[in-house]
């Protein structure tokens, strides 16, 4: 998923440590296009915090129906320095990119995308889908791996039972379960569903910060209450999260790794290190932009060969007036 803000926020630099054990994260509206559009709930990134690990981005969406949404349409548009994560509940969505993946998203699955030094992607719901409800997060490239290659995974997570709550393990390690999918720093990511009013000591690693997005119903993670859409964040240095469900019980997405430790520059749909890296993205992508429009073959290296089933592309907005910092 992209950012579709024409005046997006810039998003800087490495947090400061947690100044309570628990912190509620409220989320905002983002319309996901024009006035027939998506709204998507963000929590990540924000003022109060800008990771939790290496993840950078949480957006949460649905259960929409799109015959009066239109569902979710995104057309081709890039991302530098990142993996993407997208993660369904219910619904179908076509990803295509760059690489030449053209790939169906169920719920249970998970799709995770590569950027490297430059990808550009597509995410269509698909005809039969009526319900659209999931989550698009990202996780921020170490500096090592930015220039790496493209890629995509795709994998399909058994559902465990731990602790009688029912459990999908599709990043990482967890309660003994372990996900094939590669990623270039520690994390984990998973779905729990807990029965009304049932609890859940769930070992965790201790080095990780974690972060409990309320997909539906409430929880208490650790005596603080969460309500829908909300992210609750847990600082490193518990081995153990103790989750509560409410009376109508609770769906959640756990994410987590251990702290980032590199400072970042987030704009639009680019992460860099540098004032001058986002600008050079931008520069590159509106570039590759033009080739689309003039239907020439451009530089395929700069983001990849376009799928050509795309009739269109997103441009970049204009860059802030201001100079882009790293905080500090």
């Amino acid at each position: 998923m992209t950012n579709l803000e024409r005046d997006p926020g810039v998003v800087t630099g490495v947090d400061a440590p947690a100044r309570s054990a628990v912190e509620v994260l409220t989320p905002r509206d983002v319309p996901l296009g024009g006035v027939r559009s998506m709204t998507v709930r963000r929590t990540l990134p924000q003022r109060r915090r800008s990771l939790i690990g290496a993840w950078c981005f949480v957006d949460h969406y649905g259960p929409d129906d799109v015959a009066a949404t239109g569902g979710m349409r995104v057309p081709g548009h890039p991302h530098t320095g990142l993996q993407t994560v997208t993660w369904l509940f219910e619904g179908e969505v076509e990803h295509r990119d760059t690489v030449g993946t053209v790939s169906l998203i169920r719920p249970g699955e998970v799709n995770l995308m590569t950027s490297g030094h430059g990808i550009a992607h597509s995410e269509y719901s698909t005809p039969l889908t009526s319900r659209l409800h999931g989550a698009q997060l990202w996780i921020a490239l170490p500096d090592g791996r930015r220039a790496g290659q493209r890629d995509f995974q795709h994998y399909a997570a058994p559902q465990v039972v731990f602790g009688g709550a029912r459990l999908r393990v599709f990043l990482g390690e967890l309660v003994g379960e372990s996900s094939p999918i590669r990623t270039w720093s520690r994390v984990v990511g998973a779905e729990i569903a807990l029965d009304p009013d049932a609890s859940l000591d769930l070992p965790v690693d201790a080095g990780f910060e974690h972060g409990v997005l309320v997909d539906t119903g409430s929880v208490r993670l650790d005596g603080v209450a969460g309500e829908a859409a909300e992210l609750l964040f847990s600082a490193a240095g518990t081995d153990r999260l103790h989750l509560q469900a409410g009376s109508d019980g609770a769906r959640l997405l756990l994410i987590g790794g251990e702290p980032f430790g590199e400072e970042i520059v987030m704009w639009w749909n680019f992460i860099g290190r540098s004032h001058e890296e986002i600008a050079e993205h931008r520069r590159a992508w509106q570039a590759r932009v033009a080739t689309f429009e003039d239907g020439s073959s451009g530089d395929v290296d700069d983001f990849g060969a376009f799928p050509v089933a795309w009739d269109r592309v997103l441009p970049a907005p204009e860059l802030p007036t201001v100079r882009l910092k790293p905080r500090r």
